[in-house]
């Protein structure tokens, strides 16, 4: 790769961040398939334990923005109200943001550039300055995950905050005398990926919102695989209903067409719908120039040198890629940067996903990390004593830990009912309630510890209530709307945006690994049974979980520094690091690497507040701070259902 690029990883006490240096001939080994994958109507093991993911983790939001000052509101943005086109055309949306539907091809490899086409949804927050600024840094595309996760969801909920910290400390209103020339502003562009909810087409394998409700709460019910005698076979069944549900909506192809959205729903056609939002920017990005070259001219007289449109021109072919990906993005991070290496600008890389591991399934697994997050729960806790962490118990960490597993073998032979109360009705707490908080707190220990610690006491005191509040914010009514009543099950107006994120990812992860789609019954309990015989955290839950790749993938691309937090859970987003921010402001601004072998502290820690590292600082720092801190706290919000992966 060319100039420099950037990585991160999956976050566990030792957790690394990797950025890339740019040299135009590294790639990652092995080859990345790019020809379509399709979608077959068989037995797709994964989703079976992907439905897991479900359990008691609150609704996913859907994101939408308010605007609270203005009365009487806006109207509400549709996206419906936007025809896609093949560039770039902005609509105001979401207060303060701007959104298009970009036309890309369903199928990259048709030579007659016909046949079906997506429209890709991008949301962009404006830079603070304008694209003819000589300031003006470029677009930063962003990813949060999943894969399924929303970057249009992602730019609406932390976009300014990742804009904060891109963007140079200085005001960018200051007067010209005292303004930094060589300070940098940057947009953020999030985009839904294909199969993604605002992207169309989309899918559903439910034939209206209620209907999926309905199987989200079966699931529940079912429990977690390990949680009864017939666990993993009704799990195995539930796979299969659901494996077939989704290939049939995956394979529907529309009368007259002969392309199925399953079979380009892979991550290197992403990678490309990538680099074409990439140079649609750059055409957009000249239009504008041209627009305000020719007030200029009008305005102050003709520009005999036109610099202008010489510091907006698209160069075509050419336009390089400004990135920032988490956990799968990294996934999609690196394919880019192997299909596309001389595109790249900066590319940061957040919770690095080894790719080899990901594409072929052979490579080392470390879900065992896991077990390593619980055993600092009970360092935690018992550092924080009994004013910080209620389920402390005398006897030090190894105490605190024989009492979870006490009462977790405990709950696994005998539920506890809990009676109603003013909010919601009654309910029975079960083993798999209490084990998926635990897997739960592996990704973001910083905001589930201290539940994971008040649910345990309060079970060991045999009073649910607290976890059954808990639980009961995962419940969501859903009925089908006036439009799905009209036009019937299956139809456009029946899908329900957003609502398909765990079937997306698990679509996409069956699409880009072939090893994961001929599973039978017998392999999907080898699959489990090693992950048990790995970690009691994590090995009934979910194998996906972003293994500490960082160092790894920086050597399949030289030139790349590994920058490390010192936190556990997933990625930067499992505690605020100033340390951190500063080097990827520091990064985008200029391209600066950190020293190899560099760690930050995490300025918080689970049950115990301010880790030390973060004292006094001036006002620019804290500013930065808080941005930092909102993006975790934004990601950790009740409100979301899963962490994205």
């Amino acid at each position: 790769m060319d100039s420099s690029s950037l990585h991160s990883v999956k976050r566990d006490s030792n957790a690394p961040m990797v950025l890339e240096k740019q040299n135009g001939t590294s790639r990652p080994s092995p080859p990345i398939p790019d020809r379509r994958n399709k979608a077959r109507p068989i037995a797709l093991a994964l989703m079976g334990l992907a439905s897991f993911l479900w359990l008691m983790l609150p609704d996913i939001v859907h994101q939408s923005t308010t605007n609270g000052e203005k009365n009487p509101p806006p109207p509400a943005f549709s996206w419906d109200q936007i025809t896609p086109s093949k560039s770039l055309e902005y609509h105001d949306c979401f207060d303060g943001f701007q959104c298009a539907r970009l036309e890309v091809p369903m199928d990259y490899h048709r030579e007659t550039g016909q046949g079906r086409q997506m429209a890709i949804a991008i949301t962009r927050l404006p830079a603070k300055v304008p694209v003819t600024d000589s300031r003006y840094g470029g677009a930063v595309l962003i990813n949060p995950g999943g894969p399924g996760g929303s970057g249009v969801g992602q730019a609406l909920l932390s976009g300014r905050d990742m804009q904060m910290i891109v963007d140079a400390d200085a005001d960018p209103a200051l007067p010209a005398k005292t303004a930094n020339s060589s300070a940098r502003y940057f947009d953020i562009i999030g985009f839904d990926p294909r199969g993604v909810n605002n992207t169309t087409p989309g899918f559903s394998c439910f034939p209206n919102s209620f209907s999926q409700r309905n199987w989200d709460l079966q699931v529940e019910a079912d429990g977690m695989l390990g949680s009864s005698d017939d666990s993993l076979m009704r799990s195995w069944q539930r796979a299969l209903a659901i494996g077939a549900a989704c290939s049939k909506a995956l394979q529907s192809v529309p009368e007259g067409t002969d392309e199925a959205l399953g079979e380009h729903l892979n991550t290197p056609p992403v990678a490309k719908d990538m680099l074409e939002i990439v140079e649609r920017h750059g055409e957009w990005r000249e239009r504008q120039g041209q627009v305000e070259q020719r007030e200029y001219d009008r305005t102050y007289g003709y520009d005999q040198q036109q610099r202008i449109v010489t510091r907006t021109k698209w160069t075509t072919g050419q336009e390089k890629l400004l990135y920032w990906g988490r956990s799968y993005g990294t996934v999609l991070g690196s394919t880019f940067a192997t299909m596309f290496p001389d595109r790249i600008e900066r590319v940061l890389l957040d919770g690095v996903v080894d790719i080899d591991k990901y594409y072929t399934g052979e490579g080392d697994d470390s879900i065992a990390d896991a077990d390593a997050i619980f055993d600092r729960f009970a360092f935690y806790c018992d550092t924080s004593g009994p004013d910080g962490c209620p389920f402390y118990t005398q006897g030090g960490p190894a105490a605190i830990k024989a009492a979870y597993l006490e009462l977790e073998a405990a709950l696994y032979n005998a539920s506890v009912p809990v009676a109603p109360s003013a909010t919601r009705g009654p309910e029975v707490i079960t083993w798999t309630d209490l084990k998926s908080v635990l897997s739960y707190s592996v990704y973001q220990p910083l905001f589930v510890f201290p539940l994971l610690a008040l649910y345990a006491k309060s079970l060991a005191e045999g009073d649910g209530s607290p976890i059954a509040d808990f639980k009961q914010r995962s419940r969501s009514p859903s009925c089908p709307s006036h439009q799905c009543m009209l036009t019937g099950p299956w139809s456009d107006e029946c899908l329900e945006k957003g609502a398909n994120e765990l079937y997306a990812m698990s679509a996409i992860l069956c699409s880009d690994a072939p090893y994961l789609r001929d599973m039978d019954q017998v392999h999907f309990q080898e699959a489990w049974a090693s992950q048990k015989a790995q970690s009691f955290t994590m090995g009934d839950y979910w194998a996906a979980v972003t293994a500490l790749g960082a160092k790894k993938m920086s050597k399949n691309f030289p030139g790349s520094v590994v920058l490390q937090q010192d936190s556990e859970g997933h990625t930067t987003l499992a505690a605020p690091s100033l340390c951190v921010s500063k080097a990827i402001r520091a990064y985008f601004q200029s391209g600066v690497l950190p020293d190899p072998g560099t760690v930050c502290g995490a300025d918080l820690k689970p049950l115990l507040g301010e880790s030390g590292s973060f004292q006094t600082v001036d006002a620019e720092d804290r500013a930065l701070y808080d941005a930092s801190m909102n993006i975790v706290a934004q990601a950790n919000q009740p409100s979301r259902r899963l962490p994205f992966t």
